[in-house]
């Protein structure tokens, strides 16, 4: 899988699923992975890394990952960061709701993460 040095932003607030997605984006992806564990240091970490893409849990305490989404596309530097939201709660209407909020894909936990890279990159057409 070609990654052309891709960085990834990882936002999730629990460490083990934060541990085990950066290693397997990094380790089996390749991708250049900065972690946050909440909404106020991910948005913080986005604007300061610039990712190529982020990928955000959906339920988490203080910001969420629709509002933290929301504040993304009101900043001009981050308005076009693909981000694939990463959530266990999901459903067709679930689906439909996160796309529609601008997501590009979405992925359900848990995920397999000898597959998480593989996923990404087909959500964000890296492999084309």
């Amino acid at each position: 899988m070609e990654t052309d040095g891709r960085r990834v932003v990882v936002i999730d607030d629990d460490p083990s699923i934060r541990e085990v997605a950066a290693l397997a984006l990094s380790a089996i992806g390749g991708h250049e992975v900065h972690t946050a564990g909440d909404g106020t240091e991910g948005v913080e970490l986005v604007r300061r890394v610039l990712p190529d893409a982020v990928l955000l849990d959906v339920m988490m305490p203080t910001l969420d990952g629709p509002t933290i989404l929301a504040r993304m596309r009101g900043m001009e530097a981050l308005r076009e960061v693909p981000v694939v939201f990463l959530t266990a709660k999901i459903g067709a209407q679930d689906i439909s709701r996160l796309g529609g909020l601008g997501a590009v894909a979405v992925i359900t936990k848990p995920f397999d993460p000898l597959d998480l890279a593989r996923e990404l990159a087909d959500a964000l057409g890296w492999d084309r």
